[in-house]
């Protein structure tokens, strides 16, 4: 997401009253909501963009259950989100992944897999359902960054391109769908004959513009520093040569807890165990959202939200007792 601020690379150093830990809508709204109650915030996220699993999965599907909104694309939610908590600067480190937490005098020093260190007083852990890595494609993986992508957050950037769509799920059709009426051509290529996606997104498929090409696999991308053609292999031998300057992988995403399970916090059904303040078993780190569990927990995007001004309001006053643990409204800001 462009214009976002960064912190990237080896030798980053953060200091924040607060870390974030994920940059999808409870971590967006746990930011905004910190910067709200007087904290300096710092999210980290080892995804390259923010959002979590609604930019990677279904940025252009509609979502009918947040607060305000009868239908919103699940881009412009994350958009909002972003933009809301844009009023308090948070520092975002985009591609990095937590891999520590280790208690420091009284706070918190977490590391990432690129070689920043975040100092906070506290940490909220707002990881959805976990590291989300999408499945690689098993061949052209040097062009990615050059044509080759696992995210489409803003279809414009496509447009007038021809795309190849490689998948047989919901998020590939979603896409080659999307992209059909804005890109020069849209080939959508898938190892299987029967595709994983709904019934009714299949038939608007085949009735669409877009090149389906079933059974076949990429065997090949090529091009001079960015891609400019795929050759795909079908089942029987054949070989396809098609022109392409981006190939849109959406072959999935793998989900685990990762080094979460190595920071010493009591787990539930996979899950962050947490008590009605959503405060952890380990001090200073507080959890909300799908990563959060706790006796009758609902896992929705609305609840996570509600999940984050929980947490933030302990924090806050955890962190500066002076603090009023009741925030009062905003309206009278």
């Amino acid at each position: 997401m462009s214009g976002l601020p960064t912190a990237r690379g080896e030798g980053s150093e953060v200091s924040v009253d607060l870390l974030v830990i994920g940059a999808g809508p409870t971590g967006l709204y746990g930011a905004y909501y910190a910067g709200f109650r007087g904290l300096s915030v710092a999210v980290a996220d080892a995804l390259p963009e923010v959002g979590g699993q609604i930019a990677a999965l279904y940025p252009e599907k509609l979502v009918y259950d947040v607060a305000g909104f009868p239908a919103v694309r699940g881009q412009d939610l994350v958009d909002r989100l972003a933009e809301q908590a844009g009023r308090w600067n948070p520092t975002y480190l985009l591609g990095h992944g937590v891999i520590r937490l280790d208690d420091a005098g009284g706070g918190i020093v977490a590391t990432t897999d690129a070689g920043a260190r975040i100092t906070a007083g506290a940490v909220l852990v707002c990881g959805g359902i976990g590291n989300f890595v999408p499945r690689e494609l098993p061949v052209g993986s040097d062009y990615l960054g050059r044509g080759l992508r696992y995210f489409v957050p803003r279809l414009d950037e496509l447009a007038g391109q021809d795309v190849v769509v490689v998948g047989g799920g919901d998020s590939a059709l979603d896409w080659a769908l999307s992209l059909e009426p804005i890109a020069s051509s849209v080939t959508l290529v898938h190892r299987r004959t029967r595709f994983r996606a709904h019934e009714r997104t299949v038939e608007q498929v085949h009735a669409s513009s877009v090149r389906v090409l079933t059974p076949y696999e990429v065997e090949k991308i090529s091009g001079d520093g960015a891609v400019s053609e795929v050759v795909v292999a079908g089942s029987g031998g054949d070989r396809i040569s098609l022109p392409a300057r981006c190939v849109v992988a959406a072959l999935g995403f793998l989900a685990d807890l990762g080094p979460i399970e190595q920071w010493g916090l009591e787990l539930r059904r996979r899950r962050i165990l947490v008590d009605r303040t959503m405060r952890t078993n380990r001090e200073r780190v507080f959890a909300a959202g799908d990563i959060a569990d706790h006796d009758g927990k609902v896992s929705l995007i609305s609840i996570g939200f509600g999940e984050a001004a929980l947490a933030v309001n302990h924090i806050a006053s955890l962190l500066d007792p002076a603090r009023s643990l009741t925030p009062g409204h905003s309206s009278d800001i």
